[in-house]
């Protein structure tokens, strides 16, 4: 089972989302480091459910540091990290234990597993161990932010409600990263919490799209062919559970453009290479060119519902209507943002020390 990625920066997740603890190891990082507690426990909170839009599971995620720091700082071993479950229901699942929910991960994997799966609140297949990212991606992300280089998501779609562009992205990202709701226009953001919680009344769930920006980052970053910042990337977000889809820059839409206006023209400006436009999201040839990396992923609505779904008990190889219990949330988007946070930090840390050594962060 691979649960480890990264390069020259990895990080490994394990654990279920009824077992006793998730954690995280994160493995690369030079000694020396600065490591905020505060940081992490923050970016943990923005992850948290959020009311009545999110699933009424609560965890307090009090993560400990177990071993690669000293003092805060980084020794340049092992970090591991251990976040405790203590709000677990598994009585929940008992009788859809052979039960496949629909777009879960149960029947691919009895597939896999043949039965040994934890299969409580679907085991590590869940969002939950996205916890466990978060908190190592913090300690990343907060390494990022002393060399200036700076991430932040935001939520440009959710249940046909679309939230305004980037504007000045360091001011945009600052404010993102303090809101448990990150859009940029707030009034948009009630909208789509309104479209929430009408979705969550039916019984039923609502996706989105995620838009994040990675202002700061040198030129000259990444590799051509299969470690192409691109790749690294998309390799990250479609391990975050409901990830359906990646568009860097313009996306799918440059295709129904010209050369001349899907093109970024080069300039000069302050005595630096810019381009006077970024549809290609900051990236070309698979190497950052200096621009703000720029991509959007698509987030699947929740697969649980309150609806009777068609399925099949796979230990009894019949057909069955199922009416899942358990506790669950109408939407994930909201929630899923500041793990796309953490899960950029780690691409952008691990493509940094392959190119300049694992002491630029020190």
């Amino acid at each position: 089972m691979k649960n480890t990625i990264g390069n020259s920066v990895a990080v490994t997740l394990f654990g279920e989302s009824h077992g006793e603890y998730i954690g995280a190891v994160l493995d690369g990082l030079a000694p020396g480091i600065e490591i905020n507690p505060e940081y992490i426990a923050h970016m943990l909170t923005l992850r948290r459910p959020d009311g009545r839009i999110s699933t009424p599971r609560k965890e307090a995620d009090d993560f400990k540091i177990v071993s690669g720091v000293v003092e805060n700082r980084t020794t340049g071993t092992p970090i591991a990290i251990i976040i405790p479950n203590e709000n677990v229901k598994s009585g929940d699942y008992s009788q859809m234990r052979t039960v496949a929910r629909p777009s879960h991960a149960d029947y691919t994997a009895q597939c896999k597993y043949h039965g040994y799966q934890d299969s409580r609140g679907g085991g590590h297949f869940s969002g939950r161990i996205t916890a466990a990212l978060v908190a190592a991606g913090a300690i990343c992300k907060y390494a990022l932010e002393q060399k200036g280089i700076y991430i932040g998501t935001h939520i440009k779609r959710c249940g046909g409600i679309a939230d305004s562009d980037f504007g000045d992205l360091l001011s945009d990202i600052t404010s993102l990263n303090g809101k448990t709701f990150a859009v940029l226009e707030d009034e948009k953001g009630e909208q789509m919490r309104q479209a929430v919680l009408d979705a969550a009344a039916e019984g039923d769930s609502v996706g989105g799209v995620l838009e994040t920006a990675i202002v700061g980052m040198p030129a000259g970053v990444g590799e051509p062919w299969f470690d192409t910042l691109e790749s690294m990337l998309s390799h990250v977000m479609f391990s975050i559970p409901a990830v359906k889809g990646i568009e860097f820059g313009a996306g799918f839409a440059i295709s129904d453009m010209r050369g001349s206006g899907a093109n970024d023209p080069f300039r000069m400006e302050n005595g630096r290479v810019v381009s006077a436009t970024n549809n290609n999201g900051g990236i070309n040839g698979g190497i950052t060119n200096g621009m703000p990396i720029i991509f959007r992923t698509a987030i699947k609505p929740t697969p649980t519902i309150f609806k009777p779904q068609d399925t099949v008990d796979f230990a009894t190889m019949t057909e069955t209507v199922l009416q899942p219990k358990g506790r669950h949330d109408p939407a994930i988007v909201h929630r899923a943002r500041v793990v796309q946070d953490a899960a950029s930090a780690l691409v952008m840390c691990d493509a940094l020390a392959m190119r300049f050594g694992t002491d630029f962060l020190k």
